[in-house]
C-alpha cells in the first residue's frame, strides 16, 4: 500500500486599491450561504495490505469513500453582500494587473513565486527565502526548498497553458504535478498520474481507519475529473466563485497520491488567468490561507457538506487582500533600480555594475554560470562589481563555495518575505473566523 497524503495605498496609484481598507474588507465579504449539492457516502471493499497497523488496521474489510456530486452544470446562487464583495475583489486584481507595465515582469515573477511558496507552507513545507533562492538554481541542501521550487514551475507552466485562452485540460494538470513530484523520491513514480489506489487524509497510516476525510474510490477519479474540466471551461460563473468551487471539487476528488492541495490551489489562479482577470500577475491568494489554515480545512469540510460560501468569501477577502498589497509591492520594486544605483555609489553608465543592475528586476537570483552566458565570457571587471554590490549590501552570497557562486539581490528577496507577511498579518486581523 502506498503511503497516504497528511495532509497599502501606493502614491498617486489606484483608487480601486486604496479603498481596500482594514475597515472594509470583513464587511465588504459578507459570509453568506451558497447552496451546492453535499457529498454523499458509500462503502466499500477493503483488503489489508499488510501486517502493519492495528488489531483493527488488519481487520478491516470495507470502508465508507466519499460520493462527490457532479458539478458540470452546477449554478450556484451568490448573496448580495458576496456578490459585492466579489466585484470588488475582480476590480482590484484587474487593476493590479493593468496598473504597472513598468514592473510587470519583475512583479509577476515575485508574486508567482510568494504564491507557490504560501501554498507550500499550508501543506507544512517550509523554508526561508534564501534557502527557497538556493534551489532555485539547484542546491538541494533542503528538500522543502525544493519542493518549494518545483511548486513555483508548476504553476507556472499550469497557468501558461491558458496565457491565449485555451481550455483547461487534464493532461496540463497530469504534467504540473509530474514537474511538482519528480524531484521525491517517493513520489516519483506517481508523478503526473492519477490514483489508481484508495487515499484518506488523516487516522492511520496502515488503513482509512479514523480517517478525517476519505475521497472516492479510485474507479470514480476519472469520471469526477472529467466533470470538473467542464464546469472549469465554463464562462457563465463568476470567475471567483468559479475557481472556489473548482479547487475545492478538486480537493474533494484527491486525485493524486499526494501533492494535491498545490495543484488544487494553483488551479485557482489557472481560471482566474483563462477569465482574462489577470494577464500577467498571480494573485498570492495562498498568503491570506495559509494564515488562517484551520478555517480554510472547515470551509472545504462545509463545501462537502452544503455549503460553498465560507470558502467562497474565504478565496474573495484573500483576494481583495493579496492583491492590495501585491500593489504596495509594485511600488517599492519600481523604486528599487534607483535605490540599487545609489547604494553602489552611482557607477557611470556602462560600467560592468550598471550592466549587472539593469539585470536585477527581472533575475534577482543568479550565478556564475548565468553571467558567462549574460555577458559571453564575464571580465574580471564584473567580478570586481560583483564584489562592490555585495559590500554595499545590494546582493548577497547565497552558498559559500568558489566555483559557480550563487547570489541573490538582497531588497527583493527580502520583499518576498514581506509580501507574504503583510498579506498573512491582514488575513489575521481582518478576516472573520
Amino acid at each position: 500500500m502506498k503511503p497516504h497524503e497528511r495532509n497599502g495605498h501606493m502614491p498617486g496609484g489606484d483608487e480601486t486599491l486604496a479603498a481596500v481598507s482594514p475597515d472594509v474588507v470583513g464587511d465588504l465579504v459578507a459570509v453568506e450561504r451558497v447552496d451546492v449539492e453535499p457529498s454523499g457516502s458509500q462503502m466499500v471493499p477493503w483488503t489489508p495490505s499488510g501486517r502493519g497497523g492495528s488489531y483493527d488496521d488488519r481487520t478491516l474489510h470495507e470502508v465508507e469513500v466519499s460520493v462527490v456530486p457532479d458539478i458540470a452544470d452546477l449554478v450556484p446562487s451568490v448573496g448580495p453582500g458576496l456578490s459585492r464583495g466579489l466585484d470588488q475583489a475582480t476590480e482590484v486584481i484587474t487593476t493590479l494587473d493593468r496598473s504597472h507595465a513598468d514592473v510587470l515582469t519583475p512583479l509577476a515573477t515575485l508574486l508567482l513565486r510568494a504564491e507557490s511558496v504560501a501554498s507550500s507552507k499550508i501543506e507544512n513545507i517550509k523554508a526561508d527565502v534564501d534557502e527557497y533562492a538556493r534551489a532555485l538554481h539547484g542546491v538541494k541542501e533542503n528538500s522543502s526548498a525544493v519542493a518549494m521550487v518545483a511548486s513555483t514551475r508548476a504553476l507556472r507552466d499550469l497557468i501558461g497553458t491558458v496565457d491565449d485562452g485555451s481550455d483547461i485540460v487534464m493532461d496540463s494538470i497530469l504534467a504540473a504535478h509530474r514537474t511538482l513530484m519528480a524531484a521525491d523520491p517517493s513520489e516519483r513514480d506517481y508523478a503526473g498520474k492519477a490514483r489508481d489506489m484508495q487515499n484518506w487524509i488523516g487516522g492511520s497510516d496502515y488503513s482509512p481507519l479514523g480517517a478525517m476525510y476519505v475521497p472516492p474510490a479510485p474507479t470514480a477519479v476519472e469520471h469526477h475529473l472529467a466533470d470538473l474540466m467542464s464546469f472549469c471551461n465554463r464562462r457563465n460563473v463568476h470567475p471567483i466563485v468559479q475557481a472556489s468551487i473548482a479547487h475545492a471539487q478538486f480537493e474533494s476528488i484527491h486525485p493524486f497520491t499526494d501533492g494535491n492541495g498545490r495543484i488544487g490551489r494553483a488551479l485557482v489562479n489557472t481560471i482566474l488567468r483563462r477569465r482574462r482577470v489577470t494577464t500577467a500577475v498571480v494573485v498570492p491568494i495562498a498568503s491570506a490561507i495559509v494564515a488562517r489554515r484551520d478555517d480554510y480545512f472547515d470551509a472545504l469540510a462545509a463545501h462537502r457538506a452544503g455549503d460553498a460560501g465560507p470558502l467562497i468569501a474565504a478565496f474573495t477577502a484573500g483576494s481583495l487582500i493579496a492583491a492590495s498589497e501585491s500593489s504596495v509591492s509594485a511600488h517599492r520594486l519600481a523604486q528599487m533600480p534607483e535605490r540599487w544605483i545609489e547604494d553602489a555609489g552611482r557607477p557611470r553608465a556602462g560600467s560592468a555594475a550598471r550592466k549587472l543592475i539593469s539585470g536585477f528586476a527581472t533575475n534577482p537570483v543568479f550565478s556564475a554560470d548565468d553571467l558567462e552566458q549574460r555577458f559571453v565570457g564575464a571580465t574580471s571587471s564584473m567580478y570586481v562589481a560583483i564584489e562592490n554590490l555585495t559590500d554595499a549590501g545590494v546582493i548577497r552570497p547565497l552558498t559559500k563555495r568558489t566555483r559557480n557562486q550563487v547570489w541573490v539581490v538582497s531588497s527583493i528577496a527580502d520583499e518576498l518575505d514581506a509580501l507574504s507577511v503583510r498579506i498573512a498579518s491582514r488575513a489575521r486581523t481582518e478576516l472573520r473566523s
